[in-house]
């Protein structure tokens, strides 16, 4: 126990995403000082312009294909027509006011995240920050002013997050030519979107607004949706894209993006155009890093703006440690989230397990999901220096509940080593993979073997029933 009169350690953080949230709430939670500097609000723009409101649209989107795909098992909705004949009634959605809903679900997140810190005693202050040094941040409270206070540290977490990439010849207007930060301004469903760009943002876009009523055109540089997911997963999505009437453009490239009177045209690197009433650019995105003071305080950084840290979220630079998506790990909230945690415990002498990304579980929030985690295939075949892997595949249309459910087009993937048949990862794609995939983050995290994960019992029937049945596929005698 620390004397009354000693001076507690002083914590600052810098963005106040989920990575910034739980390190600061972690610091007061272990008795630090602790201020969080944050310039849009707490939550950062997980929070308010991109996690939480992009998946409650894809939720609405999730709603409006349950309804179509209600035939399957036997629902039907009608109103009656011309001579008592039924006529099955259009699915209305009215954009605006889902807008207005998930705006308003995030802010009121946002502001029970600042109530939680505040409760455990972190001072917030709305406002931009820099380092001055290597123990010291200076904060203006003011947008692009020049006066600043001065505050101290004993440890600095930056996570200040990442924006959306912006091309110089496809600049965003936010009317026609939008970031994924814009879209909750649109007053009405695009008659015809075009999304540039085929990675998660893009795919998850893309689904949702087709299944909105969007007609929607996909440009993908590559040969197959979702380049960096499991290609049976990404052939899963693709078939389900074809099943929706969208039209995938594979191979091409957007070279670039006008407004015109009534819409935009996109220019690809071949010379063909697409003509569109809005346009989406999902082209990655850039670290909030710059002006940051980084070089001055000789922290490390990548070419591209990211902040080097090892697997206890620190820089090079002792006292300064970073979080979340200006970083070079994972960008994932969850992965910000436990960078901030570690960096806590880190930095004030607590037990702490580095972080290991082979551990670190995905989603996809396409119809269906893309659940992952551990050794992929992709990873196994770049790989030159492991143990032969093994892998057995349960497709969801062995499935008794997803027969049930009427959602058959999917699979259960688990990856093993041959040798000891431990679990290394596995891939889920399912309605609600998210939710699925807990079960084996378990197995690759406390190295379960696959007779082990066999040996638990699953309710019949069930989707997890699938883990155990390609569990026990995997058995070694």
């Amino acid at each position: 126990m620390a004397k009354s009169n000693e001076r507690k350690h002083r914590i600052l953080v810098l963005g106040g995403g989920p990575g910034g949230y739980e390190a600061a709430l972690a610091g007061a939670q272990l008795g630090a000082d602790v201020t969080l500097v944050e310039r849009a609000g707490v939550g950062g723009a997980a929070v308010l312009t991109d996690v939480v409101p992009s998946k409650s649209l894809i939720a609405t989107a999730g709603a409006v294909q349950a309804v179509r795909d209600s035939g399957k098992l036997g629902v039907q909705a009608f109103v009656p027509g011309a001579h008592g004949k039924p006529v099955r009634p259009e699915i209305a959605v009215n954009l605006a006011a889902v807008n207005k809903r998930l705006l308003a679900m995030a802010g009121a997140q946002s502001v029970d995240m600042l109530r939680s810190l505040e409760d455990a005693g972190v001072r917030v202050v709305q406002g931009e920050g820099r380092l001055d040094g290597h123990s010291a941040v200076l904060v203006s409270t003011a947008t692009g002013g020049t006066d600043f206070d001065r505050i101290e540290a004993d440890t600095i977490v930056i996570a200040v997050g990442a924006s959306p990439r912006e091309l110089d010849t496809a600049k965003p207007d936010g009317e026609r030519i939008l970031t994924w930060k814009q879209l909750y301004n649109l007053p009405a469903i695009p008659e015809h979107l075009v999304v540039v760009g085929s990675g998660v943002t893009g795919a998850e876009f893309a689904n949702a607004y087709r299944t909105l009523g969007s007609e929607v055109t996909l440009v993908s540089s590559r040969e197959q949706v979702l380049p960096g997911e499991d290609p049976d997963a990404a052939a899963v999505i693709e078939r389900e894209f074809a099943r929706l009437g969208m039209h995938v453009m594979s191979k091409s490239r957007a070279s670039t993006v006008e407004r015109t009177e009534n819409g935009v045209l996109v220019t690809l690197e071949d010379g063909r155009t697409v003509e569109g009433s809005h346009c989406l650019m999902a082209v990655g995105s850039i670290p909030n890093t710059h002006g940051l003071g980084l070089e001055e305080a000789g922290v490390q950084v990548s070419d591209s703006g990211h902040i080097k840290v090892n697997k206890v979220a620190r820089t090079n630079v002792p006292s300064i440690y970073a979080a979340g998506d200006c970083t070079d790990f994972f960008p994932l909230a969850s992965v910000a989230s436990m960078q901030g945690r570690t960096a806590i415990m880190h930095a004030l002498g607590d037990f702490v397990r580095p972080i290991d990304l082979r551990n670190v579980s995905a989603n996809v929030f396409t119809y269906p999901e893309i659940a992952t985690v551990g050794w992929t295939e992709h990873s196994l075949a770049d790989a030159t220096d492991v143990a032969k892997a093994v892998s057995h595949t349960v497709p969801l249309s062995l499935n008794p509940r997803a027969k049930m459910i009427g959602f058959t087009d999917g699979f259960v993937k688990l990856f093993a080593w041959e040798a000891s048949g431990t679990v290394i990862g596995g891939v889920i794609v399912a309605h609600r993979a998210s939710e699925l995939i807990f079960s084996l983050s378990l197995a690759v995290e406390h190295r379960l073997t696959v007779d082990q994960v066999a040996a638990a019992f699953t309710v019949y029937p069930s989707m997890t029933g699938a883990i155990t049945d390609a569990a026990r596929a995997l058995h070694r005698h």
